[in-house]
């Protein structure tokens, strides 16, 4: 069950990957966590893929996390007479809530929520930002623009307001179906799409309760402005490039990349870089050098996990694009500049007793270098914090929750382990020693260190360090 690797591997599923033997192939090539992204499949799709995860989990002998990715609100405009339309740039071209078919001079844009946040000068972008539009003036039901940047609209293409926060719930009707339907099935992450501000991590939190953790996707620019709220009420981030750079310039992306990944690693919370990460591989058997620098910049940034799409989904090599970014990963973190990097980057523990403990394991961890940190962990907590600390020994976190194993599987560093429950403080470093060796991480007389939380089982609690060796 031991990865060679603390950063972890997030990999869609799709028609290319849906069988056993293409998801087992999947895990050993080195994915951890399993994306079911539900703009696409159905139910029956998702629920066949879920039960055969769990099977291959069953036959690896190592937790599994499974990410379901929800829509999210899909703003389009709508038919054309003739199925697509010049747009010249300098020409006028008015949006209304009139659903008659459009052409040159008009288009439906069946979205009163959009009219209602537009004022004069905001700017428009459809089809994934080919065409832009400036609004001149605008009502409750229309919007009367110039074509800034012309080409050819058809059919339902997208639309994007960027810098404008919409009056829209990131949770459509079919996005609280899914919901429904993912947290039967007993997904471990739910990846929330169209976070605008912190209030949408809230609306969400509700209906999901503790059934899951939230991974708040900051791909709109008013996320970027509300990014600390947003980080303190999600679980985890994901930095959706495709949509980000959709709606900023694409010179702005990479800054924020790195800004998003510092931010969640100082809250301690997961982070996830996603999208063309090995874009060309979809179709190539190997990634151009520029991907491959793009996966490593991620890793030497500290990013808990990097993310394949489409190359793991309908690709035609999603084995080989596992692989290769296993490979990426590995060969980073075996360059020293990599972990001084970490350590440049790190930032300060907050003044509380879970923190202190984990900032004290860091050092001890550097000073001693034990085979591993072990984290007893319910919650999954303390294993959290661990990982916020990035410490030079793998941590080994064990937990009588198999969905907390399972939760953090996308977790740096982290080594999830089900466990049986323990009842005292010598219990629990006998058992740890025991699992460390057991599992490969040490040897006899090898030391390691281990944090856990009195009383056992109460989240937040983390307060004890203890220094053991592995019995001979």
């Amino acid at each position: 069950m031991k990865r060679e690797r603390s950063a972890r591997i997030l990999a869609t599923l799709g028609p290319a990957s849906s069988t056993r033997e293409r998801i087992r192939a999947l895990a050993e090539a080195g994915a951890d966590v399993f994306r079911l992204n539900f703009s696409h499949g159905s139910h029956e799709d998702h629920a066949e893929r879920y039960r055969l995860i769990r099977a291959v989990e069953a036959e690896i002998g190592r937790p599994i996390g499974v990410l379901m990715d929800l829509q999210g609100p899909k703003l389009r405009v709508g038919r054309f007479a003739e199925g697509k339309v010049a747009l010249v740039p300098g020409a006028r071209f008015r949006l209304d809530l009139d659903p008659t078919a459009g052409d040159a001079k008009r288009a439906n844009l069946p979205h009163p929520e959009i009219f209602a946040a537009l004022e004069a000068g905001t700017e428009l972008l459809l089809d994934d930002g080919k065409l832009r539009l400036r609004v001149d003036a605008c009502g409750a039901d229309f919007a009367d623009t110039t074509v800034l940047v012309g080409g050819t609209l058809s059919d339902r293409k997208g639309v994007n307001v960027p810098g404008v926060v919409l009056p829209i719930s990131p949770l459509t009707a079919k996005d609280r179906a899914d919901l429904d339907f993912g947290l039967a099935l007993g997904v471990d992450w739910v990846a929330l799409s169209f976070v605008q501000r912190p209030e949408d991590l809230r609306e969400a939190r509700e209906l999901i309760g503790d059934r899951a953790w939230i991974m708040a996707k900051l791909e709109k620019p008013a996320a970027i402005d509300a990014l600390d709220a947003i980080i303190a009420l999600a679980d985890g981030v994901m930095v959706a490039r495709g949509d980000l750079g959709v709606e900023l310039p694409p010179q702005q992306v990479p800054v924020l990349q790195r800004r998003i990944v510092r931010a969640a690693r100082a809250a301690g919370r997961p982070v996830v870089v996603a999208t063309q990460m090995l874009e060309s591989m979809i179709s190539s058997p190997v990634p151009t050098r520029a991907e491959a620098s793009d996966v490593a910049t991620a890793i030497y940034d500290g990013a808990d996990a990097v993310m394949l799409s489409a190359e793991s989904a309908s690709g035609q090599y999603p084995v080989e694009a596992v692989a290769i970014m296993h490979g990426i990963v590995c060969e980073v973190e075996r360059d020293p500049a990599w972990r001084a990097g970490l350590e440049a980057s790190h930032t300060p523990a907050a003044a509380n007793t879970p923190d202190a403990i984990c900032c004290a394991l860091r050092r001890v961890a550097g000073l001693l270098e034990p085979a591993a940190t072990v984290a007893y962990t319910s919650s999954g907590f303390s294993a959290l914090r661990a990982s916020r600390e990035r410490p030079v020994a793998p941590i080994l976190a064990l937990t009588p929750q198999p969905a907390t194993a399972r939760r953090l599987a996308l977790v740096w560093g982290v080594h999830a382990v089900p466990f049986e429950e323990v009842h005292d403080v010598a219990e629990m470093v006998e058992h740890a020693a025991r699992a460390a060796s057991t599992l490969g991480f040490g040897c006899a007389g090898d030391a390691v260190v281990v944090i856990a939380g009195l009383p056992f089982g109460q989240r937040g609690s983390t307060n004890l360090l203890h220094v053991a060796r592995i019995p001979g």
